[in-house]
């Protein structure tokens, strides 16, 4: 599987290159990066780590219940150029010290030293009689992080903070992180949705992988690094699925990648057509996810986690009182799905028969209207609880403990057409990739793509008037399809479109979105840009 291969490792320029894509001149980026290093730090790097940003072909909103998604990994990327240090040796804290650099001017250099410190662990005597007892004796790494506000280096310190904690035993006092110094460079534009804070955090772990010596620590796969990666940004305060790493780790050039997430994360790369190319347009609407959760974002996990456990009831799935089942499970159970057994994309069945049973819930999704309920407006808190059969204590522990929702209306019906409807896309989308190349193919992509939007729009309210602003632009436009990419209530569309149409599109887009009409240079290219499917993150190595 992709996900148990190497991460790759590259002493050829032209071979990285020609994994990368072919609508972005790297070579000159790459060329800029060592220059720039070579002038702020006397040296030339040893290493520059890529980590490349992803957009989400298709499936929305469907992560967090445990469906499959199809994202790909774009050609717009995070560079790290990083060489180590010889410590000092009257400065042993000078052990571990980094010195990070970013080429954009507004980021001003960061210096830190990891540190170890001792924690109190509680254990218990050998006999269940003897009391417990707190002994001070275990050291982990420390780096300050501070997640109220999220500078730019918090980033490059999350990612050490993987490395320190797997590679570097707090406890082996000849295991010493080496100091270093790096150089930061992208052109993914951040907040626009395409994961520019993932793949700042794959890129750091690996530049201190690489400067470490511990790349070719035989443990270390592409799936152990998204694994890594993920538990790296919880250190600046996201909770992630997995998603964004897989995607930027695991891509190959030319595909899109199905990452499933039941019974466990996987990924399976599937080809899209050679003469497809996806263009991706920012509607430069900034959603404040921080405000806004509590009505968008969280609100759309709990409604779609409470359908799931009001569904399962009505079908006559076993639940534990305590359980949050997703939609997936209980498609699962429906079907007498085996445990621990996968076959392809559909986990421990057949695809046919996932289909049948997404299909089968899907049928059933008009008995989470509530008895008033016209047109999917929503029910009650009092009905919505009522529904699941829990006690208000009960439901409030299991839903609503952990995350601040705000809403007079809970709109379980629509959210479980959207789901359930889009993760059916999804499994579409990814078979008629595999029927090669032709006009019908690609105009059957597009299609599903613009039901994927309308859907986003209309069950599950989470586009904004620019965003089917520009949809719409990009379908009169020539593109075959269009729709959100990312969380949305703002951000970027993604849009598939023949490689020979692609320039002619671009021009139409910027003439006809007003917030592009003033923008020339490198702020268009990064608010508007063509990208194939590009290949994963993967480090070089100078061996001159």
């Amino acid at each position: 599987m992709a996900a148990e291969l190497p991460i790759p490792i590259y002493t050829n320029l032209n071979d990285l290159y020609a994994n990368l894509g072919t609508t972005l001149n790297h070579a000159e980026r790459w060329n800029t990066l060592v220059e720039e290093f070579e002038k702020r730090y006397g040296r030339k790097p040893e290493y520059i780590a890529r980590a490349p940003g992803r957009i989400n072909v298709i499936g929305e909103h469907i992560d967090y219940a445990l469906f499959g998604v199809l994202p790909t990994a774009v050609e717009r990327d995070i560079l790290i150029a990083c060489a180590p240090r010889s410590p000092a040796k009257d400065k042993e804290e000078a052990y571990g010290e980094v010195v990070a650099n970013n080429t954009h001017p507004k980021y001003t250099e960061s210096q830190f030293v990891p540190e170890k410190k001792a924690h109190s662990s509680m254990f218990k005597g050998i006999s269940d009689s003897e009391p417990g007892e707190d002994v001070v004796h275990v050291e982990q790494w420390h780096l300050d992080i501070d997640t109220s506000q999220l500078r730019w280096e918090s980033y490059i310190k999350a990612g050490y903070y993987g490395v320190l904690n797997n590679f570097f035993a707090p406890a082996d006092t000849d295991a010493k992180p080496v100091p270093m110094d790096m150089l930061v460079s992208g052109n993914l534009p951040s907040g626009s949705g395409l994961s520019s804070s993932a793949a700042m955090v794959v890129g750091s772990t690996l530049a201190f992988l690489a400067a470490n010596g511990k790349l070719e620590d035989a443990n270390l796969t592409k799936g152990r690094l998204v694994e890594i990666a993920v538990e790296n940004e919880k250190r600046v305060g996201v909770n992630s699925g997995g998603m964004d790493q897989a995607a930027s780790v695991i891509s190959q050039p030319g595909s899109v990648l199905y990452i499933t997430f039941y019974p466990k994360l996987s990924a399976t790369p599937t080809s899209l057509p050679p003469r497809a190319v996806l263009v991706v347009a920012n509607s430069l609407v900034v959603a404040d996810k921080a405000v806004s959760a509590k009505w968008c974002y969280n609100l759309r996990v709990v409604e779609t986690l409470v359908g799931a456990r009001i569904l399962a009831r009505h079908l006559g799935v076993k639940l534990d009182d305590k359980e949050k089942v997703t939609y997936r499970e209980v498609v699962g159970r429906l079907a007498e799905e085996k445990k621990g057994e996968e076959a392809g994309k559909g986990g421990g069945m057949e695809e046919s028969r996932l289909k049948e049973a997404i299909q089968l819930v899907l049928n059933e999704v008009d008995h989470l209207k509530g008895r008033d309920e016209k047109d999917g407006e929503g029910v009650s808190m009092e009905e919505m609880i009522e529904l699941s059969g829990l006690t208000a204590d009960a439901f409030n522990e299991l839903y609503l403990s952990w995350v601040e929702v705000e809403a007079d209306n809970f709109k379980l019906y629509r959210r479980a057409k959207h789901v359930l409807s889009e993760a059916l896309r999804v499994l579409e989308f990814s078979d008629i990739c595999q029927k090669g190349e032709s006009e019908t193919v690609l105009q059957e992509l597009g299609t599903l793509m613009n039901e994927s939007h309308k859907s986003c729009n209309d069950e599950f309210d989470c586009s904004c008037p620019e965003l089917n602003e520009l949809t719409e632009l990009a379908r009169q436009s020539g593109a075959y399809g269009s729709r959100l990419t990312g969380a949305g209530w703002g951000g970027c569309c993604v849009s598939l479109v023949a490689e020979d149409e692609v320039e002619s599109f671009l021009q139409k887009m910027k003439a006809g979105y007003g917030r592009f009409k003033d923008l020339e240079g490198e702020a268009l290219s990064e608010a508007l840009f063509a990208t194939r499917p590009s290949s994963g993150a993967c480090v070089f190595k100078y061996t001159e």
